[in-house]
C-alpha cells in the first residue's frame, strides 16, 4: 500500500507502507516478565504479510523499498541456511558465489507465487532455493564426468538417466490435462478408500507437488524429470523415509498408469 506525502519541499514522495495485521503484531511484541525471550523467526508473519505487500505494489519504488526494508536480510538467510543445513555446495564456485546466484534466482521466482492459494510464501521459496540448488549439482557433475573421460562413462550416464527419471510425456502429450486429472482422482481415492495415516501423507503431498509441478519438477534431458528431486519433496513434505514413501506411493502409481494411457493417445 502506498501514500503521497510532502517532504517539506513542495516536492512530493512516495511512501510505501506495509499493513500490519493483528497477529503479526503480537509476533513483535515484548515478552511478558518472567518469561524467557523467545527468538523470533528470521522469517515470520512480518515477512509473509511484506511478500504480499511486494507482489501487489504497482511501482518499482515501492518493490525495492519492501523488498530492503522487509525482505532482503530475510531471503538472504534463507539461501544461507538451505545452503549450510543441505550441505549444497556446487564443485568450483565459493560460497559467495553460491549464495548470489540462489538469492538472484530465487528474485526472478518470486511472481509466480500466488497468496491466494492461503500457501506459505517461507516454504515456497525455500522450495524453489532447493530444487535449484540440487538441478544445478547435478548439472554440474554430470558435465563433470563428461570432461573427465566422455568415452567411458557416455553409455553409464545414458543408462543412469533411463533409471534415475520418468518420461512423462511426449511433445503431443497433454500434461496440463494429466496433472489436473491426477490431482483428482487422487482425491476422489483419498475420499473413497481407506488408506493408512502414510498414505494420507503421502496422498497430500502429491496433490501440493502435482498443483506446484512448474517449480518443483526440475526437467532433465528430453522430458523426463529426476526421481531424486520429487522424492526429496515428498521427504521433506511428509518426514517419512524413503522406504515408507515407496511403499505409500504403490496404490497412487496404479492411478497414474491406469489414466496417463488415455492423455498419451489424444
Amino acid at each position: 500500500m502506498s501514500s503521497l506525502s510532502d517532504n517539506g519541499t513542495g516536492a512530493s514522495e512516495t511512501v510505501v507502507a506495509v499493513t500490519v495485521s493483528p497477529t503479526v503484531i503480537a509476533e513483535i511484541e515484548p515478552p511478558r516478565k518472567g518469561r524467557k525471550p523467545k527468538s523470533k523467526p528470521y522469517f515470520g508473519a512480518v515477512q509473509e504479510e511484506a511478500v504480499r505487500c511486494y507482489l501487489t505494489a504497482t511501482t518499482y519504488d515501492q518493490k525495492n523499498k519492501i523488498y530492503n526494508e522487509y525482505l532482503r536480510h530475510p531471503l538472504s538467510k534463507m539461501v544461507e541456511s538451505i545452503i549450510r543445513r543441505y550441505k549444497l555446495y556446487r564443485n568450483g564456485m565459493d560460497y559467495e558465489t553460491i549464495h548470489t546466484d540462489t538469492l538472484s534466482f530465487l528474485i526472478t521466482k518470486c511472481d509466480k507465487f500466488k497468496p491466494e492459494k492461503n500457501k506459505k510464501a517461507y516454504s515456497y521459496f525455500g522450495t524453489i532455493c532447493k530444487n535449484y540448488l540440487m538441478g544445478s549439482i547435478m548439472k554440474d557433475t554430470k558435465e563433470r564426468n563428461r570432461k573427465i573421460s566422455y568415452e567411458d562413462i557416455s553409455s553409464s550416464l545414458e543408462n543412469d538417466e533411463e533409471r534415475n527419471s520418468y518420461e512423462m510425456f511426449n511433445d503431443e502429450f497433454d500434461v496440463t490435462g494429466l496433472i489436473k486429472k491426477l490431482i483428482l482422482e487422487i482425491k476422489t481415492f483419498m475420499s473413497e478408500n481407506k488408506i493408512t495415516e502414510n498414505e494420507k501423507k503421502v496422498g497430500l503431498s502429491l496433490i501440493d507437488v502435482f498443483e506446484n509441478f512448474e517449480e518443483i519438477f526440475v526437467a532433465g534431458k528430453g522430458n523426463k524429470f529426476n526421481k531424486n528431486i520429487i522424492l526429496y519433496e515428498l521427504r521433506e513434505m511428509t518426514g517419512l523415509t524413503t522406504k515408507e514413501i515407496r511403499m505409500s506411493l504403490k496404490r497412487y502409481k496404479s492411478i497414474y498408469f491406469t489414466i496417463a494411457p488415455i492423455f498419451r493417445n489424444l
